[in-house]
This record gives C-alpha cells, structure tokens and sequence, in this order.
C-alpha cells in the first residue's frame, strides 16, 4: 500500500517519525504538510483498523482553516510524493478488504463451500469424498433439524435435543480437517466471478469488530441456504405471529403456550380474557399446520385437562386455512382428517387473514378473531439473500437450475433444496418445497461431485468437459401426516392426480412413526426419540416451563 510503504521508509531512516524530521515540535509530512504532534492516528493504529479513509480527504482541505490553526500546506498538491500518496490510496481502497480463506493453490485439494445446513445440504456434505474435496460449510445454524418431529418439541411429545444433530457430527471432516471447517455465519453476497462468497459472522458482541465480515474463496459452491416463511405481505404477522421452522421457533412456541395457562389462573382475570389467552390459533392447514393443531389437542385432551383444571374449559383450538386442509392428499384422506380433527375439539375455519394485530386477527369477510397463541405456517418462499443473488431466477423467485442442479450462466454454481427451482427453459416444472426433494437432491449432487472429483474436475474452471452422468429425476415417494391421538395419514400416491395406495387410521400411524424413527438423522437421535416416546406414553408430557 502506498501510503505505508512512504511511511515505513521514513520510519526507519528516523526511529519512529515521518521523514527525516523528529517528534519534536512540528512535523513535515510528503514534503508539503507540515503538521503539530499526533493531529492523525498513529501508524500501528492505522494498520491494525486498514483504516486510511483519511489520506483521500487531504483534497478536501481548507487552506485558510488549517492555516488558522497553525497548519502549512502546498495547495493544490504541489508536492508530487503527496499527489501520488492520494490517488494510490483512492484507487486502492475503493473496495472493502476482507479477511479470509483464499484460493487454493495448486496441488491443494479443491474447496467446495456450501452454504446452508438444512435437508439438502447435510445430505450432500454427508456422503462427500472428503479424500478429495475440503468442505467449508457457512450457516448461521450450526445443527440440522428434523422438521417432521418438530411439532411434537411444541407441546413435550419429544425433547428438542431430540430432532437436533451437530452438523460436524454429519460430516467429521469440519472438525478433524485442518483444511475444512464450519463457520457460523451468514451469506450477503456472492461474487461469481472472483469465485468469492462474502459473510457475516453470528456473534453477541465477543469479536473485535461487529459486524464481523470476511471471505472464502470457492472452487465450487452449493446454495443450499433454504426458503422463508410466507407471510404475502399481511400487516402485523412479523411482529405477532410464531413460526415453526426452526428449534427457536418450538423453544418460542412452548413457552408462550404455558404462560398463558399459568396467567390464566390468576385471580381477577375475565372470562372473556382467558378465552383469549386460551385460543390457539394457527394459519394454514398444510401438513404442519395440521400436525400442531393434533399435537395441541393431544396435549389439551391429557394433560391439561389433568393438571390445569381451573381453566381446562377455556382451552381451544382454531386451524384456519383459505382453501381445503391437505390439498395435496387424497380426498378421502382430506375429509378423514377434516372429521378427526373436529372430533378432537378442533375448530375448523375457512378464510383469509387481512390483517393481525397484538391480540387479534382480522379476516377479509370482517371477522374478528382473538388469540393468545397464533403459529403461521402458510406454507415458505424464497429468502432475501436468495432475492439478493444476482442469478437467473425459476418461476416463485427461487434460484434457476438445470438438469444437473447447475445454476446456468456462471461457473462452478449449484443450488438445491428450497432455494432452488428448475428453469423454465428446461421444461420441468419447480419442485415442491419438501424434506425428502431436498434430500434426494443432496444426495445426487454429491455422487456427481464425487464423479468428477475423481476424474480431476474439483477445481474450479475444471469440470466443462467433465462427464456429469444423467440428470436429476425427482420420484415422489409419497406423504405422511399426523393427525393426533394415534392417527395419521398415509398417501403413498406418487403425484396428485395419481392412482396408489392411502390409507388413515391407527396402522398408518405406526407406519408414520416407524418411517421417521428409521428416517431420524442419527442412532443417537432415534434413540433420543423412542425414548421420548415411551415416557410420554408412561408419564405423559412435562410441563414444566424454563426460561
């Protein structure tokens, strides 16, 4: 840099000044600015904040200030060492620099960065030929969530370790490789040309600077950083509503839901108040919306009609949805878990939601509803980072792929899961926002990138005229959903409009709790969970609220 290199010269002819003047009285600095002691940040400040912001104002001076307060200058840059110092520094310092990993060298292994821990990227950094590729993981979780389970950490059917697993228990190499690792961070940009993704650090204030940005170098990126709930804009759903995407959001949930019980019991409360405070309400009858509602009436029916006897009449449930509850299920299977769910004590509402407020919500034919609990689930989209991309973009907003799960236009880009869409141009339609699409992808993906590893196509730039094999073909392996009190859902249908095999009652609910104990990330975890289940079965659910 120009302006230290000048300075380090004069440094070391001198001892510690500018130039060949001492640190007594006035200072010459470039042969033309003569200063008092310490008027500018000393040089180790300097370096140690890569702050020179204040070499480019030197153009700005005002003569006749500075000469008021006994300061010299050669105006119009007559020095030519201070006219270089200046434009060197503005055109250096024109973009920001950022710490990091840079790119590999050669005889290094390639680096591929994805970013995301959720179905589709713990799937593909799961089977990844870590003999072959270093694997930089950049999330602002540092775990993956089984989220078919986790309406049942809600209301204490499971504990929420239990749908949880580390994602470096996934993949060791994160923490036993010294090339590999996992940042907890967030990605704000992508610069597909230098092959460079820029983060932000996770952080509570403990690092030096906040926010803590830098960067990694790539020599083959997956965006797998998933999708948003969907709140189409409604006024008030951001600040009042709960979602139930991620652990945080259940921790959220339960305590919110045992409060109110506890504050229910309070003397003075009004009838009409503890109506309120005892409405959940949840929006969305998709598959989790429908599976809380049955959690929640599990949990009224048992236990808090055992332990809250004060207020168990004023419990309710509420599942509002625009349309039909489990559109994409069997109609059979519909209109059984229509009749289950009203048998279960709960309400069933057809409408649209116009607007929430603190305690109410207001739907478009004018109806008032008041709530204590209101949970969201209307289903996802894409996030603002994903809006943020500079990338071809399917149908809904989602990054375009191809066949190959390549996003087209740029090299050495992919992208899967909810984040990812097929483009238009190739003629097959965007895939569902569903676990196993994401997993099923995850998996492709890393026996292509094994493929091409093997065959030298890791680095980046490298894989043109690499043999990718066929292209992804999705296969839908059908649906599942509880529905409560030992019932559930089975639609083993491969598409909508499709003929197969469906069926409700208590044998598919066992075959739904066998599917996801066999399909839970871990053994830890199925143990976690068939433990879980038996002392709920025994002892019921805990109630007891922390934090």
């Amino acid at each position: 840099m120009a302006f230290s290199r000048v300075a380090r010269s004069g440094l070391r002819r001198t001892g510690g000044t500018f130039g060949s003047y001492s640190n007594e009285g006035d200072v010459l600095l470039c042969e033309g600015i003569s200063i008092h002691r310490n008027p500018l940040p000393s040089l180790q400040n300097a370096k140690a904040a890569r702050d020179f912001s204040y070499i480019s104002s030197f153009r700005k001076i005002d003569h006749l200030n500075m000469q008021s307060r006994g300061i010299r200058v050669t105006p119009q840059y007559q020095s030519a060492t201070a006219e270089r110092i200046v434009e060197e520094s503005e055109s250096e310092f024109d973009e920001p620099r950022y710490p990091g990993l840079e790119a590999t060298k050669p005889g290094e292994k390639p680096r591929v960065v994805v970013l995301g821990t959720g179905w589709a990227a713990c799937r593909f950094m799961k089977g990844l030929d870590t003999r072959i590729y270093d694997i930089v993981c950049v999330s602002p979780r540092n775990h993956m969530v089984f989220t078919p389970l986790l309406a049942s950490t809600c209301v204490g059917t499971l504990e929420f370790r239990s749908v949880v697993e580390p994602v470096n228990r996934i993949q060791s190499a994160l923490a036993t490789s010294p090339n590999s690792y996992f940042y907890m961070a967030s990605c704000f940009s992508v610069d597909t040309d230098k092959h460079e993704v820029y983060c932000e650090t996770v952080s509570n204030g403990g690092l030096p600077h906040e926010p803590y940005q830098f960067k990694v170098a790539y020599d083959k990126l997956v965006i797998a950083a998933g999708s948003e709930p969907l709140t189409f804009g409604i006024k008030g759903v951001q600040e009042h509503a709960f979602f139930l995407r991620e652990v945080n959001h259940a921790q959220e949930i339960r305590k919110k839901l045992l409060l109110n019980l506890m504050l229910s019991e309070n003397p003075g409360i009004s009838e009409e108040e503890k109506k309120r405070l005892l409405h959940c309400v949840v929006i969305g009858g998709g598959p989790t919306g429908v599976e809380f509602s049955g959690e929640l009436s599990d949990f009224i029916m048992r236990d808090v009609r055992d332990r809250y006897t004060h207020v168990k009449d004023y419990v309710k449930v509420t599942l509002i949805e625009a349309n039909e509850i489990l559109s994409s299920f069997d109609v059979s299977l519909r209109q059984y878990a229509t009749n289950h769910l009203t048998k279960s004590g709960v309400g069933l509402m057809r409408g649209v939601v116009k607007e929430v407020h603190p305690k109410n919500i207001v739907l478009n034919d004018g109806t008032n509803v008041p709530y204590g609990l209101l949970v969201w689930s209307t289903g996802v989209g894409p996030s603002q980072f994903v809006k943020s991309l500079d990338l071809p973009k399917a149908p809904g907003g989602r990054i375009g792929i191809d066949e190959w799960l390549r996003v087209p236009s740029v090299e050495d880009v992919f992208a899967l899961g909810d984040c990812a869409g097929f483009l238009e141009n190739s003629g097959r339609p965007v895939l569902p926002a569903l676990a196993q699409v994401a997993e099923r992808q995850g998996k492709y993906l890393l026996e292509l990138f094994n493929r091409i590893g093997k065959h030298d196509g890791g680095k980046a730039f490298s894989a043109k005229d690499s043999v990718l094999g066929d292209p992804f073909v999705y296969k839908h392996l059908g649906s599942m959903a509880s529905v409560g009190r030992y019932k559930a859902l089975v639609d083993l249908r491969q598409s909508k409009d499709a003929k197969g095999l469906s069926h409700a009652g208590f044998v598919s609910w066992l075959i739904w709790r066998s599917a996801y104990l066999t399909r839970v990330i871990s053994w830890r975890n199925r143990f976690y969970v068939a433990v879980n289940w038996a002392t709920t079965l025994v002892f019921g659910r805990d109630n007891s609220r922390i934090g």
